[in-house]
């Protein structure tokens, strides 16, 4: 499967001040593959090292700090000769071995002619932690799993063709919108995660997914207990195990009330902090104001939380599949296309998404493009109602306000309306 990440490795094989590279992102989104496959693809041949299969490999990081001496014994070890810049260095499951993770900073100071690639599982805990790792000495990259366009690539190219030929303000046809409206309802069920993804194309089997999707969300809950470090491990999976109850409020505000009865911020905010450095949560702040910079008005008691991956969410929700495709309204509707949004947003645009809520109105997202601020409304459906939204646009004139719902691509006054489907190129179609 194409990933669009391979791009961002390629610039960054290409940049000549590049720096050690850690990939960062939940287990099982695809890190090894991609790291493998950009080996395979973009040099002459690649050498992988995984701290957690070879125990023995920790040894030659704790004895050394020398990055020539370690590149002389990991060819030993390999059984060939490691040249710089043809022959890409891949240290998987590298949280294993705190050394390894220091030594990247020898590397960048002494031996940067040596292409190295690392990744490993809740990375983003460790470097969470100050001092942990070589702050300034590396360079990062989020991998997420599989957005909307990513999917439908691999599992319709032929449709993926004119999807990726959409340009701005263009008539999409009927055909083309119910059937990429239908592959849109289908990755709500299946989700970005790559062992779905390839189950659906080899197998078309339902079944199957929800297995799969059981089967995660079990590997995920046992790694809250194996690599909590100091934080209570129990209250990370009563907060995880809140988050539909979260989404399926009104508002869907996280309450701490709600993860256990006079749960305060305090009992919980660790657990929050571990969840979204693991990359399994997303987080939006609501902002006092939305104005250029949205993150001077943040307010960080007031937070919304969701699931990195919409097929995982669909799945914890026990949401049927025929509530999806046959268009029947049910309670979780709405968080369910929340949650789909806002994770093809991710990376799209240098500031996250916020939201903005008040006592009087509530926008569902707030994007920043440069200097210019987007509010963003999510419909489930076709439903045009949103008197908050509506009122913001005719009293603000933003340069852009968008709605996305199961409506076609066009614009109603000054609000444009993206299908579902079109989330992936909101930033090109702006």
């Amino acid at each position: 499967m194409k990933r669009n990440a391979m791009q961002s490795l390629i610039n960054w094989k290409n940049d000549p001040e590049r720096k050690p590279l850690i990939l960062r992102g939940a287990r099982q989104v695809g890190k090894t593959w991609l790291m493998k496959e950009f080996g395979q693809t973009c040099y002459a041949n690649y050498v992988y090292f995984n701290f957690d299969e070879e125990d023995e490999l920790k040894s030659i990081f704790q004895a050394n700090k020398n990055p020539h001496r370690i590149i002389e014994l990991l060819s030993m070890i390999s059984g060939e000769k490691i040249q710089p810049g043809e022959t890409l260095i891949l240290f998987d499951e590298i949280q294993e071995c705190p050394e390894a993770l220091n030594t990247l900073k020898y590397f960048k100071e002494k031996a940067n002619q040596y292409h190295v690639v690392s990744a490993g599982s809740l990375l983003g805990t460790i470097l969470a932690q100050p001092k942990s790792y070589p702050v300034g000495m590396v360079n990062l990259l989020d991998i997420f799993p599989l957005t909307f366009d990513e999917f439908l690539e691999a599992t319709d190219p032929a449709l993926y063709t004119y999807y990726d030929s959409i340009q701005k303000e263009q008539t999409i046809e009927e055909i083309f919108h119910s059937r990429l409206s239908e592959a849109c309802n289908y990755y709500f069920i299946i989700g970005g995660m790559p062992e779905c993804v390839s189950s659906w194309i080899k197998y078309k089997d339902p079944a199957r997914i929800s297995q799969i999707q059981r089967e995660l969300i079990e590997i995920y809950e046992n790694d809250f207990s194996k690599h909590n470090g100091k934080i209570n491990s129990g209250r990370i999976l009563l907060v995880f195990r809140s988050i539909v109850a979260q989404l399926a409020k009104p508002n869907e505000k996280f309450m701490y009330g709600a993860v256990r009865e006079g749960g305060r911020a305090r009992d919980f905010e660790e657990a929050i902090e571990w969840l979204v450095s693991a990359g399994m949560l997303n987080r939006v702040y609501n902002v006092s104001k939305m104005e250029h910079p949205l993150s001077a008005f943040d307010k960080l008691d007031q937070f919304k939380l969701f699931v990195f991956d919409t097929g995982l969410l669909k799945h914890m929700a026990g949401i049927d599949n025929s509530a999806i495709l046959l268009k029947s309204s049910y309670q979780f509707k709405g968080a369910l296309t929340e949650n789909y949004i806002l994770q093809q947003l991710q990376g799209q645009f240098e500031i996250a998404p916020r939201y903005y809520s008040d006592k009087n109105s509530e926008i569902d997202f707030v994007l920043q493009n440069g200097t210019d601020i987007i509010p963003v409304e999510v419909k489930a459906g076709e439903d045009k109602s949103a008197p908050s939204f509506k009122r913001y646009v005719a009293e603000n004139h933003p340069a852009a306000a968008l709605r996305f719902s199961k409506r076609g691509y066009r614009k109603d006054g000054d609000i444009t309306n993206l299908p579902l489907y079109l989330v992936c190129k909101t930033r090109d179609l702006l």
